[in-house]
């Protein structure tokens, strides 16, 4: 008995901390307000892979990722690990600079904080540098380091990607 009551508090300890706060759907349509364009692909071809990797700190998971643009303005939605779980982020783009970043769902059981406006609100006005930095320190959140790491990423990988598609 004492083992069946341990998988059920294991099963379900990862279900009750998966948040979904928007849908990605619901975030690109918001950032064109109501009017989305169609989706495009971006694909990571050979000679992208090594410096997509230097980002994310290892390979990535995907050889192509959809985006949403508008003259100017991009819209990603990507997913990053934080300690175990995925992250889902969406980052707003325009003029190469971050105008909105947003958790949009959180599956981890800690770092849950980075959701908060209070911390994703240090991104906006941010592009990155030559070496795919990003151009302004983000202060962390004790407790969070993983996460806090998984959202920096996914704003230098939007970031990138969105320069690649200015090219």
């Amino acid at each position: 008995m004492t083992k069946f009551f341990l998988f059920i508090s294991l099963f379900f300890s990862n279900v009750v901390f998966a948040s979904q706060y928007q849908s990605p759907s619901d975030f690109v349509s918001e950032a064109f307000s109501g009017k989305p364009p169609a989706a495009q692909s971006f694909w990571i071809t050979p000679d992208l892979k090594e410096k997509v990797a230097d980002i994310l700190q290892h390979k990535a998971g995907f050889m192509r990722t959809r985006y949403w643009r508008v003259g100017n303005k991009s819209v990603w939605v990507l997913n990053e690990i934080g300690k175990t779980q995925l992250i889902t982020v969406g980052i707003i783009i325009e003029n190469n600079a971050i105008q909105n970043l947003k958790v949009l769902e959180f599956k981890e059981s800690r770092g849950w904080e980075v959701k908060h406006s209070f911390f994703t609100d240090q991104f906006k006005s941010i592009s990155i540098n030559s070496d795919h930095s990003l151009s302004k320190p983000i202060d962390g959140i004790s407790g969070a380091t993983l996460s806090v790491r998984a959202l920096k990423k996914t704003a230098m990988l939007a970031l990138f990607f969105n320069q690649q598609i200015n090219k």
